[in-house]
């Protein structure tokens, strides 16, 4: 049976993960820690965070658009972003590698509704896409190499909100879908014919990517916004039906502050048993909060957000309870746990321990965001975890949108970083007194 949260025993959470041990940031050079320092700094102001978009298009009239790049480029974009080329991306990724960490490349492209930009974007998007798996693949920078892919990156927003709204009134046949990116299906019900001819080029779109990356690279899909969710999750499944016989390569993303996020990983793993694939599982807890309420509100429906930060905790945790134990039996499915929070963690290495998974396995690994939690990731790659960063590359251009959100949507991670700020800052003090 699946106890979940009511398995862990805290009294029992390892002593080597108490995350607190300066001595973790002595592999950073001495710019890199002023660097990180200033930029902690920075986010450590709410109001700063609070309206840093606006503090960037201001900024950017100002000094134009090679100026803008120019301070941005060793500060933020530096912090927070690998590169923009293949020759920056790889310098990086071989300084993680040399850590222990592996990198999880993320191209940051995704729309939003009245943004989509027409087939010939979405086909370059695919591109780009596919390019990100040749680097991820080709390069030696990790074994078992992982991506993030975001579906409105490949398929319009507005189609996938109508998918949603019709797969509520009558769900969508999966075998419909993975027929669909085979190109043997030409109608779909509900969708004109514009809608239909764009839904079968956004398949095989994914198709191509899913069949460039099995058995090579790990593609995890990140979730969105709820209104446009159980599309996204539809066409994942599909692809989980289609590529996940014969391991984890599809993973589908579940946002714990959700308050349905639990039944929705129940009934992914109830499917994914009846249809015979292996469940990939990114868990988080969401950055999406602040859109997600205020649309509630503005619409008049329930807010779909857990009410408080303990709730999400405990819905975070429940849920990777579950999945471990899913694990522990069946090994072929497979869990990122992808959180900053120290707790959760090491409640994650102690239920392993628990249940036998091992640390450096497969089925289990961690995540975190490049140039963030660095003291978590560096402890747990330190002993013998899996331990992946996200990594988002690109120019500064492309990735400001990415930058703005993570930092407005990750306030309490932001807001939180004292502690990473001061063993920055116990690292510093140690390196003048030595005089290096």
């Amino acid at each position: 049976m699946l106890k979940g949260l009511s398995l862990f025993r805290p009294s029992l959470l390892s002593a080597t993960l108490a995350f607190d041990d300066p001595s973790a940031f002595r592999v950073k050079s001495f710019g890199e820690l002023l660097r990180a320092m200033a930029v902690f700094q920075f986010c450590s102001f709410p109001v700063l965070v609070n309206n840093c978009g606006k503090l960037m298009s201001i900024a950017r009239t100002l000094l134009g658009r090679r100026g803008f790049s120019l301070l941005l480029r060793p500060t933020v974009y530096a912090q927070f972003v690998a590169g923009e080329n293949e020759s920056e991306i790889s310098e990086s990724m071989e300084k993680m590698s040399v850590l222990g960490l592996r990198p999880m490349l993320a191209v940051p492209i995704e729309e939003d509704l009245g943004e989509s930009t027409g087939e010939k974007r979405y086909d370059d998007n695919m591109e780009t896409m596919l390019e990100c798996v040749r680097m991820s693949h080709s390069n030696a920078w990790s074994r078992d190499p992982m991506m993030q892919l975001k579906i409105t990156a490949l398929l319009s927003p507005e189609l996938c909100v109508k998918l949603t709204a019709l797969n509520a009134q009558q769900l969508y046949d999966l075998n419909l879908v993975v027929r669909a990116m085979d190109g043997e299906v030409r109608l779909f019900p509900g969708l004109d014919d514009s809608e239909a001819a764009h839904f079968l080029c956004g398949l095989h779109r994914l198709n191509k990517i899913a069949e460039a990356s099995v058995n090579k690279v790990r593609v995890l899909v990140d979730a969105e916004y709820t209104y446009m969710n159980p599309a996204l999750s539809l066409v994942t499944m599909a692809m989980m039906k289609k590529f996940n016989k014969d391991g984890a390569w599809i993973w589908n993303t579940y946002q714990c502050y959700l308050k349905e996020s639990r039944s929705l990983l129940l009934e992914a793993l109830s499917l994914a048993k009846n249809e015979g694939f292996s469940l990939g599982v990114k868990l988080v807890r969401g950055a999406y909060m602040d859109k997600e309420r205020k649309l509630a509100e503005k619409e008049g429906r329930a807010d779909p957000i857990h009410q408080s930060w303990e709730d999400t905790n405990d819905s975070y945790n429940g849920s990777l309870g579950v999945m471990l134990e899913v694990i522990s039996q069946k090994p072929d499915n497979r869990i990122i746990v992808a959180t900053h929070n120290e707790e959760s963690v090491r409640r994650a290495a102690q239920r392993m321990e628990e249940l036998g998974i091992d640390r450096d396995g497969g089925s289990v690994c961690f995540g975190q965001l490049l140039g963030m939690c660095d003291h978590v990731s560096l402890t747990l790659a330190k002993e013998g975890y899996a331990v992946y960063k996200s990594v988002p590359y690109g120019s500064v251009e492309d990735t400001l949108p990415y930058l703005v959100r993570r930092a407005q949507e990750n306030r309490t991670v932001l807001q939180g970083i004292r502690k990473e700020r001061d063993l920055l800052r116990q690292e510093f003090r140690r390196r003048l007194r030595r005089g290096s």
